[in-house]
C-alpha cells in the first residue's frame, strides 16, 4: 500500500532534517505533558517530600528512557510511528503494592523528625521494590512477544475484557484527581474549562504564522496551534495566573498553589546527569509486587494493539502482520524492564497523545519519530529541565488530571462501539466486571490485614492482586464472556476481528516491507528461504510415510513455507 494522498509524509518518507527536526519536538512536546502528571502521585506514594529534588531526576529517566525505547520501537521493534513512554496504567498496580502495610508511609510527625538522609532511604527503598516488581513483570510481556503467544492469547481477549480493563484506570484514580485539584478548585476548574475550549471548541482554529520560502520572501500560513498543543498552552497560561497571583500575594505564604512553593526543587538540581540502572540502589524482587504489577503490563499490551492498526492506517502502511505485531509487544515488554531498572517507577506504552497528533499533522514518517526520541534523551540528561515541570502547581494538574483520566474512561467505553449493548448478558458482565472490582479492591486497600492464611508472602500476594481494580475487572470480564453463552455477533467478535486482524502473517510475499528490518533482510531472506528447502525435502523423504494432508500439515506448523507451494512442488 502506498501511503495515502492526504498524508504529506509517509511511514518510509524522510523529511529534510530541517523540518524533521520542528516536527519531532512536536511530537516531544505532546508527549511531555503526559509524562509529568505521573510523578505527581508517584511521588507522594513513596514518601516523598514535595521539595526534594530527585522528582526532576524521576521526570528525566522517565523521559530518557522514553527516548531509547521509542528509537528501538521505530527502528526494530513494530516499526511504526509511535511513542512509547510512562504510563497512567501502571499507576493503578503501583498503589495497590504501596499500600500494603510494610509500604505506607510514616505519620507527618515521624517524617518531619527525619534527616535528610533518613528521608531519602524511605523513598529510595520503595523504588527499589517498584522497581523490581516492573522489570520481573514486564518479562512476561516479553516473553509473549518475542514467542509470538500474544496472537494465540489474544482469541480469549473480546471487547468485554478491554472495557473494564482499561476504564477501570481512570475509574481508580479520580480520588487523586480530585486530592489534587482540591490545593485550589478555582484555578482546577480553569484549566479543566480551558483545556475543553482549546482541544474542543477552537480546535479548527488557525492561526497565520509567518513563513519564509526561498525566492518567494515571507508569507503567512495558517496553524492549527490549538488542535497541536492544547494540553501545553493549558498548563502555560494557568500556570502564568498562577505567578500572577503568587507576585500579588493573592495566595498567600505556603498556598499550594504558588508557584515559588516548590522552588528548591530546581536550584538543587544538576544541570547535567545521565541516568544509570541502578541509580537508586538495585531493585528488590517480591512475588507480590511482581504479580500486582503484571495487571500493569496486561493493561498496556491490550491498549498498545488496539493502536497498531490505527496507526498503520493513519501513516500509509500496511495493516501490521503478526510478526511485527509480536516484535512490538516483545519490544515494549523490554522497554518496561528497562524502565524498571532504570528506576523511572513507570513502564511503557503506546502514547495516545502522539497516535492523535499524526493524525492532525499528517506526518506518518518514521523518521520524524526517530529524530523526537534522540530529542527525549538529550532532555533527559538536562536536570534542570525535567525540575521545571515539578514547578507545576498542583491545582493546574489536578484540572488536567480530570480531563486526561476522563479521556482514559472513554477510551475504554469506546470499544463498547463493538458488542450489542441491547443484550442483557452483556449489559450483565459489563455493569459486574466495572463495579464489583471498585467495591472489592477498594475494601481490600482500606484493610491490607484482612487476608491472613498463615503465609506473609501469600498474603500480601493476594492482597495485592485482589486490590488491583484493572486486574480483577478484566480477568472477571474475560472469565464470564468466555463462560456465558453468547453468539460472535453478540459478544463483538466479528467487528472486533475486523479492527484486528491477527491472522494477517505475510512474510516474504511483497507485502510486508512496511515492517522489514532496516539492515540485514536480504540474509534473513536467504535463510528463511534454506530453511524452506530444508523442509521441503524432509517431507519428500517422508512423503511415502504420510498422506499428502499431513504433510501440509507439517508445513503449515512449521510456519516456513505456504501450503500452495507443497502442493506445487508434489505436482
Amino acid at each position: 500500500m502506498d501511503a495515502k494522498p492526504n498524508l504529506l509524509y509517509g511511514i518510509n518518507d524522510n523529511p529534510p532534517w530541517y523540518l524533521s527536526i520542528p516536527l519531532a519536538f512536536q511530537h516531544y512536546l505532546t508527549m511531555i505533558g503526559a509524562i509529568v502528571s505521573i510523578p505527581f502521585i508517584l511521588t507522594p506514594a513513596l514518601c516523598m517530600s514535595d521539595e526534594d529534588p530527585n522528582r526532576g531526576l524521576i521526570i528525566s529517566t522517565m523521559v530518557f528512557i522514553t527516548g531509547i525505547v521509542t528509537y528501538f520501537q521505530a527502528t526494530w521493534g513494530v516499526r511504526l510511528p509511535i511513542v512509547q513512554g510512562g504510563t497512567i496504567s501502571f499507576l493503578v498496580p503501583t498503589l495497590a503494592i504501596l499500600s500494603l502495610p510494610q509500604w505506607k508511609c510514616p505519620p507527618a510527625s515521624e517524617l518531619n523528625a527525619m534527616n535528610d538522609s533518613e528521608r531519602q532511604e524511605l523513598w529510595q527503598i520503595r523504588m527499589r521494590e517498584l522497581s523490581g516488581a516492573i522489570a520481573a513483570s514486564a518479562m512476561v510481556q516479553v516473553i509473549m512477544g518475542y514467542t509470538g503467544l500474544v496472537g494465540k492469547i489474544l482469541r480469549f481477549v473480546s471487547p468485554l475484557t478491554i472495557v473494564p480493563t482499561v476504564s477501570l484506570v481512570g475509574l481508580t484514580l479520580f480520588e487523586h484527581a480530585a486530592k489534587t485539584a482540591s490545593k485550589q478548585w478555582g484555578i482546577a476548574v480553569g484549566t479543566t474549562a480551558m483545556l475543553t475550549l482549546f482541544s474542543q471548541i477552537m480546535s479548527n482554529v488557525s492561526i497565520p504564522i509567518p513563513v519564509y520560502r526561498k525566492g518567494q520572501g515571507i508569507e503567512f500560513r495558517p496553524f492549527l496551534l490549538f488542535r497541536l498543543f492544547p494540553v501545553l498552552l493549558t498548563i502555560l497560561i494557568m500556570w502564568t495566573l498562577c505567578g500572577i497571583l503568587t507576585a500579588t500575594n493573592v495566595f498567600g505564604e505556603g498556598h499550594p498553589s504558588r508557584t515559588d512553593v516548590r522552588l528548591k526543587v530546581l536550584t538543587n538540581a544538576k544541570w547535567f546527569y545521565v541516568p544509570y540502572p541502578g541509580q537508586f540502589g538495585s531493585p528488590s524482587f517480591t512475588l507480590s509486587g511482581s504479580l500486582g504489577m503484571l495487571a500493569g503490563v496486561l493493561a498496556c499490551t491490550v491498549e498498545s494493539l488496539s493502536y497498531y492498526p490505527t496507526v498503520s492506517q493513519m501513516s500509509g502502511a500496511q495493516p501490521p502482520p503478526l510478526h511485527a505485531i509480536n516484535r512490538g509487544i516483545g519490544t515494549e515488554g523490554l522497554g518496561t524492564v528497562l524502565a524498571g531498572l532504570w528506576g523511572a517507577g513507570n513502564g511503557t506504552n503506546t502514547f495516545g497523545e502522539n497516535v492523535g497528533a499524526i493524525g492532525v499533522t499528517k506526518i506518518g514518517s518514521r523518521r520524524v519519530i526517530q529524530w523526537a526520541s534522540f530529542i527525549m534523551i538529550l532532555q533527559g540528561v538536562i536536570g534542570k529541565f525535567g525540575a521545571i515541570f515539578i514547578l507545576i502547581p498542583d491545582s493546574v494538574v489536578g484540572g488536567i488530571f480530570c480531563v486526561m483520566f476522563g479521556m482514559i474512561i472513554a477510551f475504554g467505553l469506546s470499544t463498547l462501539q463493538y458488542i450489542d449493548l441491547r443484550s442483557s448478558r452483556n449489559l450483565y458482565i459489563l455493569g459486574l466486571s466495572i463495579f464489583f472490582p471498585m467495591v472489592m479492591c477498594k475494601w481490600i486497600q482500606e484493610h491490607p490485614g484482612a487476608i491472613e492464611t498463615g503465609n506473609k508472602t501469600l498474603d500480601s500476594t493476594l492482597t495485592v492482586l485482589l486490590g488491583t481494580t484493572i486486574l480483577v475487572g478484566g480477568v472477571l470480564g474475560c472469565l464470564l464472556d468466555n463462560i456465558i453463552p453468547g453468539s460472535p455477533a453478540e459478544r463483538g467478535l466479528i467487528e472486533w476481528a475486523n479492527q484486528m486482524p491477527l491472522n494477517a502473517d505475510y512474510i516474504n510475499d511483497g507485502r510486508s516491507t512496511d515492517y522489514d528490518f532496516p539492515y540485514g533482510m536480504n540474509a534473513l531472506k536467504k535463510y528463511d528461504t534454506y530453511l524452506n528447502l530444508l523442509t521441503i525435502l524432509t517431507v519428500r523423504i517422508n512423503f511415502y510415510y504420510l498422506d499428502l494432508k499431513k504433510g501440509e500439515e507439517i508445513i503449515t506448523r512449521s510456519k516456513l513455507y505456504r501450503k500452495v507451494w507443497f502442493v506445487d512442488l508434489m505436482e
